[in-house]
């Protein structure tokens, strides 16, 4: 069977990362969580003060961009790679709502896109890998064999954030702050100027909001399988 790129792309918080480490997982591909590269260059300027007064300084961001390490390593104890941020395992802290607060600034930046899209296309040359992000299939890899844009209903992903938010111990972020975060990283990822959310035009659809886990994973091993054995 032919190794082909997997490419999935769609609005935060509607458990697309999810659904493409299960995807690679069942399907023997390597798993690529673009949004968590863009998250730990968030976490780096958070770590290193470079956020002030909710303004980020790009130009000592654009000067320290080339020392800003990030890879993926696999954890044995879950199956799935965890986000390496100069060597420190930050897949944690990246989740938080500080970092989702600011993390669509730092992703609009054109110099962060262009290093993020570079070390992105390199680790796709030989095939064989499941991505997801927001713009996988339209500007990483326009040519990407499988294009996957996810979609659901806000409220539904807004509560499927909070109840995350809570299983990992936040018990003072409300469901208004997480839907009201969700709502303006929509706006702003889908109004920026540098690789605007926007569904490729042969990407297939999912409207993942009334479908359980089990059925998405269903629906995406019928569609990989239509598309690597034709």
């Amino acid at each position: 069977m032919k190794k082909i790129i997997v490419a999935i792309d769609g609005f935060s918080s509607n458990g697309k990362s999810t659904m493409a480490k299960s995807l690679a997982k069942q399907i023997g591909y390597v798993y690529i969580d673009s949004g968590a590269m863009y998250r730990a260059v968030t976490l780096y300027c958070i770590k290193c003060d470079l956020f002030e007064n909710g303004r980020l300084d790009e130009q000592e961001l654009h000067n320290r961009i080339k020392d800003i390490g990030i890879e993926f390593r696999l954890n044995d104890d879950t199956g799935m790679p965890d986000t390496y941020l100069n060597g420190e395992n930050v897949e944690s802290a990246i989740r938080g709502m500080d970092v989702s607060s600011k993390v669509s600034l730092v992703s609009a930046i054109p110099f962060v896109r262009y290093a993020m899209v570079a070390s992105q296309q390199e680790m796709g040359k030989t095939k064989g890998i499941v991505m997801d992000g927001r713009d996988i299939g339209t500007v990483v890899f326009p040519g990407a064999e499988m294009k996957i844009f996810v979609t659901a209903d806000p409220e539904i992903r807004a509560r499927r954030r909070f109840d995350e938010l809570r299983s990992k111990g936040d018990m003072e972020t409300t469901f208004e702050e997480v839907l009201e975060n969700l709502k303006s990283r929509d706006h702003l990822d889908q109004t920026r100027t540098e690789s605007p959310l926007v569904k490729a035009e042969d990407a297939i659809l999912l409207d993942n909001s009334y479908m359980t886990v089990d059925e998405q994973m269903q629906w995406l091993l019928e569609k990989f399988e239509q598309i690597t054995t034709n």
